[in-house]
């Protein structure tokens, strides 16, 4: 086998492969020799079915199946000879006019993994915001929690209904003359002001009183889940049942106990530990932000376009999704539009980091463990059907790159841990308002070469970063999987709310199915 490089620039690579034509027929004659006992054929005993006959029978998927194992035996030789490492699969391309009995000449192509020098993690260091959890807050969870909880009595006969009162009332709503489907309802309970239901549907119930019949008019959102019944106007016919006012709620350990617990001090300590652990994650996510923003400023080595592609790719396509979203999605598509050489960079900024990430932690020793795998394997497994759940295994298991995908996400943690550990942290004590302004805020922001924003030939009065944008500057792709994997199907989008009149929810996306196994190659 001969191996010729014809291209050597930067990251892309290229050479021809030429496998002798004798290669190929010694692998074909072997498959012959070990499937000919095997073969079954009218006129002769078992085993004893004449080589030329086998080849006459079964020739073309034989050679066809000879040639793909040379070629990936071949493709091998040329990766470990070379030492490459591919950042994607290499494109590889069999000469026109190839026959069999011919020298087989293979065209690759391919792009490879920067080499990167293992940084000097001396002198890093990180500013830690810290929020303390205070009483106070505790207090108003609690209040937020008895809110909820509130109950409603009968009101005084006669009483007109207002903001946080609550009506029982029958419903049909129509579309012109004919009751649509979903749309009636008895001894539903709402809220008045409380939001739960389409715009103009509570107003229009304010000042009611029981025993009264009102007809009202509402236009359902154009964004409505209900297609048929999206921005279409309807008319309700109402009969209020009864109006009730919020009984008071005593917040003490009776109230605790009604939700299942022991005190009104073990709620306290339940909602202290909910708020330290929600502060501690903004805390996490500020000083992330300020090690990729370091990382990002200190090196500047070139990375795969392909890579970079893939990555934009994946970026544009939630960016787009989200702005179909939007109130005025032409707008919205607009906007991001505007800036889409931003967001290249930003995808370059994100592979760059990913490959920095991932030669920290293999330089290191960072390591995701068998047992966090299988940890990870099982949560994964649950999104799927429960008939589904073990072929979702078996492939994850036997497709490597989806196992790097799985694994990416915690491996770059436990780096972005590690580099925690090593890094010279000062703690300061802010509010949470301060830290919330403080991972929102553009100032701040170490620059780089490769941060995503302008530099230098732009007016000092520098416009703020969308939130958006930023979100994914300070991303990183799967820091251990170097190469892209497969991108998972993105989630189904709740179609159908509960009610037609009442505001939709976002509902869970329905159970995956698991992959499809693949079809064995020929």
């Amino acid at each position: 086998m001969q191996i010729v490089e014809t291209t050597n620039e930067g990251l892309k690579r290229a050479y021809t492969i030429t496998i002798p034509a004798t290669a190929i027929a010694e692998r074909v004659e072997g498959e012959i020799t070990k499937i000919a006992p095997q073969v079954r054929m009218p006129g002769f005993r078992p085993g004893k079915v004449p080589a030329n006959l086998v080849r006459k029978m079964h020739g073309p998927a034989i050679h066809q199946e000879a040639l793909n194992t040379t070629i990936r035996e071949a493709m091998d030789k040329l990766v470990a000879d070379k030492q490459l490492r591919p950042a994607v699969q290499p494109a590889v391309s069999l000469g026109e006019g190839y026959a069999e009995g011919q020298d087989a000449e293979l065209t690759v192509s391919l792009e490879v993994l920067p080499t990167i020098a293992a940084p000097s993690l001396d002198g890093l260091k990180l500013e830690k915001l810290v929020v303390p959890v205070s009483d106070e807050a505790v207090a108003e969870a609690v209040e937020r929690i008895a809110s909820g909880a509130k109950s409603f009595v009968d009101a005084k006969k006669g009483k007109k209904a207002e903001n946080g009162d609550q009506l029982v009332i029958d419903f049909v709503g129509k579309l012109g003359d004919e009751a649509f489907e979903g749309g009636s309802a008895e001894d539903t309970a709402i809220e008045l002001g409380a939001g739960r239901f389409i715009p103009g549907f509570e107003e229009q119930l304010v000042g009611a009183k029981a025993g009264e019949e009102r007809q009202i008019k509402v236009t359902f959102p154009a964004d409505y889940p209900a297609a048929h019944l999206a921005g279409q106007e309807a008319t309700f016919d109402i009969t209020v049942k009864a109006v009730k006012i919020a009984g008071e709620t005593k917040i003490d350990d009776d109230f605790a106990k009604n939700l299942g617990l022991e005190s009104l001090e073990q709620l306290q300590g339940l909602l202290r530990g909910q708020l330290e652990q929600e502060t501690a994650g903004l805390t996490r996510t500020q000083m992330k932000r300020q090690l990729l923003d370091i990382l990002a400023a200190g090196h500047d080595f070139e990375v795969p376009p392909s890579m970079v592609e893939a990555e934009f790719d994946q970026i544009w396509q939630q960016l787009t999704q989200e702005a179909a979203g939007e109130e005025d999605p032409a707008a919205a598509l607009a906007e991001i539009e505007a800036e889409k050489d931003d967001y290249r960079k930003i995808a370059e900024r994100r592979v760059r980091l990913g490959l920095l990430l991932s030669e920290i932690g293999q330089a290191n020793g960072v390591e995701v463990t068998a047992q966090e795998m299988s940890m990870l394997l099982n949560q994964a497994a649950q999104q799927y059907r429960p008939e589904d759940r073990q072929r979702f295994v078996e492939y994850i298991r036997s497709e490597p790159l989806a196992a790097a995908q799985l694994r990416a996400p915690l491996y770059e943690d436990k780096v972005v841990d590690f580099l925690f550990d090593k890094a010279e942290v000062t703690e300061r004590t802010v509010t949470r308002e301060e830290l919330q302004a403080a991972i929102e805020a553009e100032e701040g922001h170490v620059h780089g070469p490769d941060c995503g924003h302008d530099h230098g030939d732009k007016p000092a009065a520098k416009k703020k970063a969308p939130a958006k944008k930023k979100a994914a500057e300070d991303a990183a792709p799967a820091a251990e999987e170097v190469k892209p994997a497969k991108k998972a199907p993105a989630k189904k989008k709740a179609a159908e709310a509960e009610a037609p009149v009442a505001e939709a929810e976002a509902a869970p996306a329905p159970k995956k199915k698991a992959p499809a196994k693949k079809k064995a190659e020929a």
